[in-house]
């Protein structure tokens, strides 16, 4: 049977960009994509757009209810197999990408989510296509998911900080559910990271939380502290190089007043998915 392919774009207040993003995923060759967007309660005329491409599934919520509870609407929904995500500020670099992504989740059922090669304003060379491999994690803005893989673990888990993280969880189910994560070098996806709708010390004190939060999720007892005292000190040290510490320190208050809903909902994963996250990161 020819795969089914859900490709969601989640935007808010970007219609100036939105437009690449929008005509990159309608011109994927190779295979057929049912593309859809979800308006994140726009302010800046977003909605004016759905006119411009009538094949194109456009929901409109009044109000920002945040990427991931978007993501998840579609993977809880959703009839096809695989899912794509794909940032509104993001787009494909050469037509092919997906059907690329797919061949490989059909030859391995055990992969559960494929990693696009990112390249980005600060990160613009592109490299050869080359073989794929293990990686513990993809990038948000352009990935594509087992569906069925990821419903048996759980869709995205809401964090208490707006933004960073989730993938991370999410792969990390995944691994203790036996699955594997490839990246494919050089199949890839172009992300402008906009400015729009960005604060970045807001976004740096919410990844902070967020870690912290998945740290406090995921680690088994038995090393649990040692595990959350690590990524304190990591994170302080690392935020006193670079004039973060006031956003730091707001991440570990948010953390804190989070805790006691993450402890209610406390899930670890197995050490060796711990170990085997750590190793694939190192490679």
């Amino acid at each position: 049977m020819t795969p089914t392919i859900l490709l969601g774009i989640v935007t808010r207040n970007r219609a100036s960009i939105l437009l690449k993003a929008v005509s990159s995923a309608l011109s994927q060759r190779g295979c057929q994509v049912r593309v859809a967007i979800i308006d994140n309660g726009s302010t800046d005329g977003t909605a004016e757009l759905a006119h411009q491409f009538p094949t194109v599934e456009w929901t409109r919520w009044p109000s920002n209810r945040g990427q991931m509870a978007a993501r998840n609407y579609w993977m809880t929904s959703a009839y096809e197999d695989y899912f794509v995500g794909l940032d509104d500020d993001a787009w494909f670099v050469q037509g092919d990408e997906i059907e690329v992504a797919v061949s490989v989740l059909e030859r391995d059922r055990e992969v559960a989510a494929v990693a696009f090669d990112i390249i980005s304003p600060d990160r613009p060379n592109r490299m050869p296509r080359g073989k794929q491999h293990l990686t513990p994690l993809f990038t948000g803005c352009g990935h594509v998911l087992r569906l069925a893989a990821v419903r048996e673990v759980g869709v995205y888990e809401l964090m208490p900080g707006i933004y960073g993280g989730e993938e991370k969880d999410l792969c990390l189910r995944l691994l203790d559910a036996g699955y594997k994560i490839v990246r494919l070098p050089g199949v890839h996806v172009w992300h402008e990271k906009t400015p729009v709708s960005r604060d970045r010390l807001a976004q740096y004190r919410s990844a902070v939380c967020n870690d912290l939060a998945i740290t406090l999720w995921r680690t088994p007892a038995p090393l649990l502290p040692a595990a959350l005292v690590a990524r304190c000190y990591w994170y302080l040290k690392f935020s006193l190089k670079r004039g973060l510490t006031r956003p730091c320190l707001g991440g570990f208050g948010l953390f804190a007043r989070s805790v006691p809903a993450i402890l209610r909902s406390r899930r670890p994963v197995k050490a060796a998915t711990l170990h085997a996250f750590k190793r694939l990161a190192k490679i």
